[in-house]
């Protein structure tokens, strides 16, 4: 899943965009690029990438083991372990030497940063995600082979969602049997469950709440966890505990087709704007794009939110291998709301859905 090309094709990127170096601290980023997923920490841990020679990461001494450990350890890599009394910005600074602009992980802690310009006053900071965005957009294989095992591992949660709806039972009860079941069904971590019934189906974002669910109410079900190897699922699915109000149905059924005309306008060469459009155009069509308040999609990978962003202004061309969510959604405030979810791929041909549980709305 971390080949040890990653750490060449970032060095390569650095000196392509007149970078003298990445400074990469714990999160996302250093992940991509050397497997290693380090603590977030007061002291430093970071991968230094200089635009030439040789690579080197910085690591506290107790963290020396993990990081010996960890698939970092295949690329050749220096550890360069610092101890308490040490300064490693300024270490990392003196071995680096004079830099004009360096490219800061884009989770870097505040703290972090301005240390670096403390040490590094000439340098210009930018995001290290302007230079490793190219790669990281463009799933390999086996990425993709992982977002589809994480969109098969959702899948299994949302056949069991029928099974905890029920009339009388909290959004907090039912949030709880679905965080066990993602564990259960592969993940390693549950990174979010929203279960938002009734009037809180018209906040996207919700999570849940001590509400209790109304028989006829609509319920939007939103989910995602990270498999053992740092990969993402995220999918939702709206059901209905009992028969939904004729107005929600009538719209839903216009959400439904949105979402398939927009998984539909997927292929290489098309922006990612027009497929966002093409869910918008048919949601405005039936009367509801005031209540379409949010992009149709955003790229997954080690991330549940990363590049590329489905959304109006973004001209970018899609590309096989990009993978990302198509999710539209009608929201009617203190009413109600609904959302369908899927992770789709770009392929030589078009679109592949990672996600495959059935899409009309789920009367339980």
């Amino acid at each position: 899943m971390y080949p040890v090309s990653r750490l060449a094709a970032a060095q390569e990127a650095t000196a392509k965009a007149g970078l003298d170096a990445l400074l990469l601290t714990p999160g996302p980023d250093l992940r991509y690029v050397s497997g290693y997923e380090a603590k977030p920490l007061e002291r430093l841990t970071c991968l230094v990438v200089p635009a030439s020679g040789e690579p080197y990461m910085m690591v506290p001494r107790l963290e020396l083991p993990a990081a010996q450990a960890s698939p970092a350890s295949r690329l050749g890599l220096e550890f360069v372990a610092w101890d308490e009394t040490d300064d490693p910005y300024a270490i990392a600074a003196a071995r680096l030497g004079r830099a004009a602009k360096v490219g800061l992980a884009d989770r870097m802690w505040a703290m972090s940063s301005l240390r670096f310009r403390e040490v590094l006053p000439e340098a210009e900071q930018v995001l290290a995600g302007s230079v490793l965005r190219e790669l990281r957009m463009r799933k390999s294989a086996a990425e993709v082979a992982a977002l589809r095992a994480a969109g098969e591992a959702i899948d299994a949660v949302h056949r069991q969602v029928p099974e905890l709806l029920r009339a009388g039972r909290t959004e907090r009860e039912v949030g709880r049997d679905i965080a066990e079941a993602i564990l259960a069904a592969g993940h390693e971590t549950v990174d979010f469950v929203i279960v938002a019934s009734g009037p809180n189906g018209a906040s996207p974002h919700h999570d849940v709440s001590d509400r209790v669910i109304q028989a006829g109410e609509p319920v939007v079900v939103d989910i995602g966890g990270q498999l053992h190897n740092g990969y993402c699922s995220d999918s939702t699915r709206t059901y209905s505990v009992g028969e939904p109000p004729a107005d929600f149905a009538a719209y839903y059924e216009v959400l439904r087709r949105a979402q398939d005309a927009a998984c539909a306008a997927v292929r290489p060469g098309v922006s990612c704007e027009s497929i966002d459009a093409a869910a918008r155009e048919v949601i405005a069509e039936a009367g509801y794009g005031d209540y379409f308040i949010h992009r149709t999609g955003h790229g997954i990978g080690i991330e549940t939110h990363e590049e590329p962003y489905i959304v109006a202004g973004n001209d970018e061309p899609m590309e096989p291998g990009f993978a990302f969510s198509v999710e539209p959604g009608i929201y009617l405030p203190g009413r109600h709301g609904a959302r369908i979810e899927d992770i789709l791929v770009c392929t030589d041909t078009g679109g592949e859905r990672l996600n495959n549980t059935p899409r009309e709305l789920v009367i339980v």
